[in-house]
């Protein structure tokens, strides 16, 4: 199976989207990762990318690169972050995109580091995402596109760590609209068994982010990506794996690298 991947849209060369689509083809990628920050931004763009799509630009994705979360502690930045969420999902609709890449919250608090235990309660805290992911998908779903719910690791957030977490609110909300992404970089600190955590993950797994253990491209590492690649072909995976990561050296010569090695 020959896996689509999408760069970075920060890494690839070039000032337009056209010119960084060329980059990414001629690397041997596929498509275009957008970068959706918040705070109007993204937004912002809309005409930007439709124009990209109307000129032949394969953008399947954005990114949450945003200042707050649906999962906030603050009731009036939470209802910020549901409204933001959905006006970047009706953008990239309009990009022709899939799908929208988004934690519960990153950076917010971890049980790991002082002080351990959270302002607020474990069964709150679920709640409050049920209900922003099931008001979300539903916008996501009207417009034909996905919320990608990513876990992260334990430093990084205190609910949705894993591909089992994760999977828990795609069956809660059940919904078009609301899909897994597996993160590779996350899944090396948090998974026991990768490769069963994504066959048990199975069709709720739309999306898939690379990143090897030491957060480089894939291959810098130590990552195992026979034991990812077999599992996402054994549960029939037909989305797109798109870049996450910082690169070890110039895009130009890491990523034809990378892409020799995903698509075996």
């Amino acid at each position: 199976m020959a896996f689509r991947l999408a760069a970075q849209e920060s890494t690839c060369e070039g000032e337009t989207l056209v010119e960084k689509m060329q980059f990414a083809l001629s690397v041997g990628f596929d498509g275009i990762e957008l970068s959706g920050r918040g705070n109007g931004v993204f937004v912002g763009r809309e005409d930007e990318l439709v124009a990209a799509r109307a000129a032949g630009v394969v953008m399947p994705s954005a990114v949450a690169h945003v200042d707050f979360f649906m999962g906030d502690f603050d009731p009036d930045r939470r209802r910020a972050a549901i409204d933001e969420q959905k006006a970047m999902l009706s953008s990239l609709a309009k990009a022709g995109g899939i799908g929208f890449v988004a934690p519960h919250a990153f950076g917010l608090f971890s049980r790991h580091l002082p002080p351990f235990t959270p302002p607020r309660g474990d069964e709150e805290s679920r709640q409050l995402l049920l209900e922003a992911l099931t008001e979300v998908a539903a916008h996501a779903e009207e417009h034909g596109v996905e919320l990608f719910l990513e876990p992260l690791n334990r430093f990084e957030d205190f609910v949705v760590n894993t591909l089992a977490d994760s999977s828990w609110y795609v069956d809660e909300v059940a919904s078009p609209g609301l899909s897994v992404v597996a993160d590779t970089w996350h899944m090396n600190i948090e998974e026991s068994d990768i490769g069963a955590a994504i066959r048990t993950a199975g069709d709720r797994i739309h999306h898939v982010q690379l990143g090897d253990s030491n957060r480089l491209e894939p291959g810098a590492g130590h990552y195992d990506w026979d034991e990812t690649l077999t599992a996402l072909e054994d549960i029939g995976y037909d989305g797109w794996l798109a870049m996450e990561c910082r690169l070890s050296g110039p895009a130009r010569d890491v990523l034809p690298r990378v892409s020799k090695l995903l698509k075996r």
